[in-house]
């Protein structure tokens, strides 16, 4: 017998033992995107002190809102002036889906750029227009109804604002680094939070109260004016996000427009993660930074100017915690930061609002602080996560739907569900009750959630550093 193979019996060679080549190791795949880091930390810049500018100018309306209430709804009734105050607050919220319905899906389809230039110049024109209106002793009920029309400018732009400088952020960060730039937008928001509250700390202490009816609480609306023209600035010096850049390819920039109904009921589930995730955030949000200075004036009676000053103090412990918090949601994820926030409200909202209610600048202090850490937890990991839940080819319009209807149902009226609360049952506590309540549907979320931390945004290619190439 011959040893020799025959045809068609080959060798036991190599190739044909292990046909299969072992695939070689490439540091990225060939569509993975290399951020340039002097880019990325343009982007996060603009987009932090854009809406910085813009949250100066929403937020500054929270903080002279006792002022406000005697100026637009004179009334004898304090509460009557706060709650009729905070109505219009409110009422600007309503509105922010309609925004979010327009910017969202103009912002899929146009860019998120030209988008977040046009929701800077609506806030800024919405803002200076309030410093404009005469008071109701001048012209009567035209007054609070010109208010009104202001602020729903205010609330139907800032509509797009929050999803798409999150979308915009999180789209050119790296994947491994999201977290830590995505915090620096929320750095920003503390920032005119600061800023517009200063600079009432400043005028409550320097004008007499009958200068400050008069013609002081115009001053913080009348700066957005230059304060707009700067961020406008800003914005158009943007350059479009890689991510929709390639989306815009793939198609040789003749996409076709994706349905509203698209955005809403073919990502149910991202939607009410959203929400749920949004409500947790906005709701201690403003229960903190808006509610609170005058939950301390016209409830606990407590000085006007002390009681700004804390919530200065509060804000600034945020700000340097911020950056630290969003580098540790990349390393940890952000399920488990996002967790602990809603574990830490549930458990010492209570205890903080016993703390608050005490009275003394360091009780209050140390309540407000404990406060303002456990919402850290949120602002440094909210910017991140809620843009992961969708598709690129979605992402802006989804986002802004699901995040503005949850701001407006459960975050923009916490001022005024809550201080009607305590009118109706004279209970102080029910800031630490509707907190707590929000921590329990937001614990709920996090459950479903899926982590994100490190990974790729949906429907986009991975996003790395040069270094890691």
């Amino acid at each position: 017998m011959s040893l020799s193979p025959t045809k068609g019996t080959p060798l036991p060679s190599a190739t044909a033992v292990a046909p299969v080549v072992p695939r070689p190791r490439t540091p990225a795949p060939p569509e993975a995107t290399v951020t340039d880091p002097a880019l990325v930390k343009r982007a996060v810049k603009a987009a932090a002190l854009g809406n910085a500018m813009e949250w100066f100018d929403f937020g500054v309306y929270s903080y002279i809102a006792v002022t406000l209430g005697k100026v637009f709804f004179p009334s004898g009734n304090p509460t009557a002036q706060l709650l009729s105050t905070f109505g219009a607050f409110a009422a600007a919220f309503l509105v922010r889906p309609l925004g979010g319905m327009v910017f969202g899906p103009l912002g899929d389809r146009i860019g998120r750029q030209k988008v977040l230039a046009l929701t800077m110049i609506m806030m800024a024109a919405g803002t200076f227009a309030i410093g404009l209106i005469p008071s109701y002793a001048t012209i009567g009920v035209g007054a609070p109804i010109l208010l009104l029309a202001a602020r729903l400018v205010q609330g139907f732009s800032t509509g797009g604002e929050y999803a798409g400088a999150s979308t915009f952020i999180a789209e050119y960060a790296p994947d491994k680094k999201r977290g830590f730039f995505g915090s620096w937008l929320e750095f920003g928001t503390l920032a005119g939070y600061i800023g517009g509250a200063g600079l009432v700390t400043l005028m409550t202490a320097l004008l007499s109260t009958d200068d400050l009816l008069s013609w002081g609480w115009r001053i913080p609306f009348l700066i957005a004016g230059p304060m707009g023209i700067i961020g406008l600035y800003l914005r158009m010096r943007l350059e479009e996000t890689p991510a929709f850049a390639a989306e815009l390819e793939k198609a040789e920039a003749d996409r076709p427009k994706v349905p509203l109904r698209e955005m809403i009921t073919g990502q149910w589930r991202a939607l009410l993660l959203c929400m749920g995730l949004v409500l947790v955030f906005n709701v201690t949000d403003y229960m903190l930074l808006s509610y609170m200075p005058s939950y301390l004036t016209s409830e606990l009676k407590y000085d006007e100017t002390h009681g700004l000053l804390v919530v200065l103090g509060v804000m600034a412990l945020m700000m340097i915690v911020q950056p630290f918090a969003g580098a540790l949601t990349d390393r940890i994820g952000r399920r488990p930061v996002i967790a602990a926030g809603c574990a830490g409200f549930l458990a010492l909202s209570v205890p903080a609002i016993l703390l608050i209610r005490q009275g003394s600048l360091l009780a209050v202090a140390l309540g407000m602080g404990a406060l303002g850490l456990l919402l850290v937890c949120f602002t440094a990991a909210m910017p991140a996560a809620l843009p992961a839940l969708f598709p690129t080819k979605v992402r802006y319009g989804s986002l802004s739907i699901g995040f503005n209807v949850s701001v407006s149902l459960f975050g923009g009226t916490t001022p005024l569900v809550v201080t009607a609360l305590i009118g109706a049952t004279g209970n102080m506590m029910m800031p630490a009750y509707y907190m707590m309540a929000a921590a329990v549907i937001g614990g709920v979320a996090v459950w479903f959630m899926t982590e994100s931390a490190g990974r790729p945004l949906p429907g986009s290619a991975p996003s790395l550093e040069p270094s890691a190439r």
